[in-house]
């Protein structure tokens, strides 16, 4: 073996509470489905491999409600907005719209606000 190669590990040296691929790829599907159904006007926007994570996608509502998921790339990322129905973007060219911040602040806002009726 090489000094830089690297060792595969096998199914029975995964780790005893890892999920399969599979079922991880199925549980994101659904859950980004859920979100599309139960939300106003949501928006895909794919974001890029960067040295400290993989490529991901970020579902945008109208209200600025945001969640983020990994995809294994962008090509993944366009095929899932269009399997769910929604319009996708490249971050890198449009940037993030406005009302994510908003949505953001809004939420720091209302936890400040908890934590302070609490103590």
């Amino acid at each position: 073996m090489g000094l830089f190669s690297r060792r595969r590990r096998s199914a029975s040296a995964a780790a005893p509470d890892a999920v399969p691929e599979k079922e991880a790829r199925a549980a994101t599907l659904a859950y980004l489905a859920e979100f599309v159904a139960t939300r106003v006007g949501v928006e895909a926007y794919v974001e890029p491999r960067t040295n400290v994570t993989q490529t991901t996608v970020m579902l945008v509502a109208t209200d600025g409600e945001w969640t983020r998921r990994k995809v294994p790339d962008e090509r993944t990322a366009a095929a899932l907005a269009r399997e769910l129905g929604i319009p996708v973007y490249d971050v890198q060219r449009t940037g993030y719209p406005q009302r994510v911040r908003d949505w953001n602040a809004r939420q720091r806002i209302e936890r400040q606000r908890r934590a302070a009726e609490r103590g």
